[in-house]
């Protein structure tokens, strides 16, 4: 998928039509796709969620390009967390990759496919060494599971009861037949 495909200023919508992509990183060591099946979706500086509802930082002046790059921050000085930016510039809104093929959770993710920092930035692209990729598999509405974000209650509980986390079991989906493992 080419970075301009995550300008779209609807960033709920981007955020489902993540659903069934397939999250790609391919480094020395190979290529492994895991499908993407949890994301939640932080939406501009109203958002008081979203890192941008402090304004523009160093930290979130990714955010605020166009859609298409990595935002990669340190969370709690422990774990990477892997967001992808969308919507059109100056409107800062990412998507939290949460959970991919049998991986629970943003941290366990970016630590299992060795995702950090370097990559925050990076145009969403192959040359980036992670990308996304449509494997022609999509998720009926009716089985993407809608819920509140997790981990936001200093947000206040307007926002931090948003349904804009969404996710769908696997039941064994498998996005390519050449992964291949790190």
């Amino acid at each position: 998928m080419s970075p301009i495909e995550f300008r779209n200023d609807d960033t709920l919508a981007v955020a489902r039509s993540l659903l069934g992509k397939a999250l790609v990183r391919t480094t020395k060591r190979g290529r492994e796709a895991l499908l993407i099946n949890e994301v939640e979706a932080y939406d501009g500086e109203l958002d008081l969620a979203c890192h941008a509802s402090k304004g523009r930082t160093k930290r979130t002046e990714v955010m605020y390009q166009p859609g298409g790059l990595w935002y990669v921050y340190l969370c709690y000085g422990i774990h990477e967390m892997l967001n992808l930016v969308v919507g059109p510039e100056n409107h800062p809104a990412a998507i939290l990759i949460r959970g991919a093929g049998e991986i629970i959770g943003p941290g366990r993710l970016t630590k299992r496919l060795q995702i950090d920092r370097r990559l925050n930035g990076l145009a969403v692209l192959p040359e980036s060494g992670l990308h996304i990729e449509d494997v022609g598999i999509k998720i009926p509405r009716r089985e993407i599971k809608i819920s509140h974000r997790i981990g936001v209650d200093y947000a206040g509980p307007i926002w931090s009861k948003k349904p804009w986390r969404f996710h769908f079991e696997t039941d064994g989906l498998s996005p390519t037949s050449d992964v291949g493992a790190l």
